[in-house]
């Protein structure tokens, strides 16, 4: 029977040409350039303080505001949101995973993710007043839809990327992304901090900045939908979606990965690295702020920073891992991580210059790191479940980073110094540096019956 399914399997993946392919590809590139500037310009600069602030206009005399009865601190709220948006997308990645894989049709599920979260990010232009709880639906419809839709999105790679090829178009999908995030978000700067010479207030220049996200994401995923095509795999499916669906179908994902403890290993290995990599970054603003003493445009200009050399470390990085594999330059990336953190503990309070140079090294690594481990994951993945497994994956991408921020606010609450607080990140690096170099790639990837690339 398994015979006969492969072989309907094998009849009914077409061959493409090269030109196809790569046309593919470069639709593809398009979706993180979509993206992305929801990311940037509405996640980490612009809502979260302005979501606070409306919150604390309509906040009772204790500082309390009232969702649905339930008293919630203004100043919470946001962080709350957020955490709500995560338990909603852990929720579905698996349902919409276990969908695409039996029916063989990401690009609608795709299409509907996408333009559910653009057009929640676009109707923020409506958050004014007292309308915080409008604004904390908002954020937690599009941040899952963006968590859906990566699924989706990172699902494709195996598809339309030979082994040797694939460490490079991960690399340049990281890179468009990053691009386009500098790109709009000095758009988004020059429009808010010039708002009175564009005869508009402050609150409306931030409203436009958030819903100009939103129309681009919905523009650009124009680019991916009309490129990308979806392959047959339903005999596969058919065969191994019956077990369920949604949380069954991610219990079934989990027993099928122990019969390949390999890539098992690896995804620990990137769970617990991911974790301090996504820590670094949503706690460097705090660093640079209270224990640096540095004000929101030095800020900004560093998360520009970050943006910019982030385009040219996924390029480089894709190249060295050309000549020496993923895995070892993954390997080295965390190493800088650790030297980063630890010129990041030393670094001396109001000495902006520092900190950009910190902001650059960061930026060099978190790109190529990224990506990388996207298409080392991929190559371990069996053919006809790429939306499964990497529902999986992108669960400890953006689901179960939960331990680096306890890490890093238990140092901080123990010790009083942020400055200790960062360098208690170095583990997280320190230990999955430790697993990934145990994990022998080569035997991981043949044994997700795929072939094995000469350099990997």
């Amino acid at each position: 029977m398994s015979a006969e399914i492969a072989d309907i399997a094998g009849r009914a993946e077409q061959p493409v040409s090269t030109a196809d392919r790569k046309r593919e590809q470069r639709g593809w590139y398009f979706y993180d350039f979509a993206c992305s500037v929801y990311s940037t310009s509405v996640l980490t600069v612009f809502l979260g303080p302005y979501l606070t602030s409306i919150a604390k206009s309509a906040a009772d005399p204790d500082g309390f505001v009232h969702p649905l009865g339930i008293p919630v601190r203004a100043g919470s709220l946001f962080a709350y949101a957020v955490s709500a948006s995560v338990i909603l997308a852990v929720v579905l990645m698996p349902i919409v995973g276990a969908a695409a894989d039996r029916g063989g049709r990401k690009k609608p599920l795709l299409a509907a993710a996408a333009y559910t979260g653009a057009t929640a990010t676009a109707g923020m232009f409506f958050l004014d007043g007292h309308r915080y709880l409008l604004g904390a639906v908002l954020l937690i419809v599009a941040n899952a839809s963006l968590s859906v839709s990566m699924v989706l999105y990172n699902a494709y790679l195996p598809q339309i990327a030979g082994p040797e090829e694939r460490d490079r178009v991960s690399s340049r999908g990281w890179a468009f992304g990053y691009t386009s995030g500098a790109g709009v978000l000095v758009l988004n700067l020059i429009l808010y901090s010039g708002h009175d010479g564009f005869g508009v207030s402050e609150s409306t220049a931030v409203r436009i900045c958030l819903a100009s996200a939103g129309i681009w994401w919905g523009a650009f995923t124009l680019v991916p939908l009309r490129r990308l095509r979806d392959r047959k795999v339903a005999a596969v499916a058919a065969a191994e979606g019956k077990v369920g669906a949604g949380w069954r179908q991610l219990i079934s994902t989990l027993r099928d990965m122990r019969a390949r403890p390999l890539t098992l290993a690896f995804l620990l290995a990137y769970l617990i690295y991911n974790d301090g990599v996504q820590t670094v970054i949503s706690q460097a603003s705090v660093y640079g702020s209270e224990e640096l003493g540095l004000n929101q445009d030095t800020l900004i200009v560093a998360v520009l920073l970050v943006q910019v050399l982030a385009v040219a470390g996924a390029l480089g990085m894709g190249r060295l891992a050309q000549t020496y594999g993923a895995k070892r330059t993954i390997l080295g990336s965390l190493a800088v991580w650790a030297v980063i953190l630890g010129a990041g503990f030393f670094l001396p309070a109001r000495q902006p210059v520092l900190f950009f140079v910190l902001a650059g090294a960061i930026g060099t690594v978190l790109g190529g790191s990224q990506a990388l481990s996207r298409s080392l994951f991929s190559h371990m993945v069996p053919s006809g479940k790429e939306a499964e497994y990497f529902s999986a994956y992108e669960m400890s991408d953006r689901g179960l980073s939960w331990l680096g921020p306890l890490v890093f606010g238990l140092a901080y609450q123990l010790t009083g110094s942020y400055r200790d607080a960062i360098i208690s990140l170095v583990v997280f690096f320190a230990a999955g540096f430790v697993l990934l170099a145990r994990v022998p790639v080569r035997a991981a990837v043949a044994a997700a019956g795929n072939p094995v690339p000469a350099r990997i």
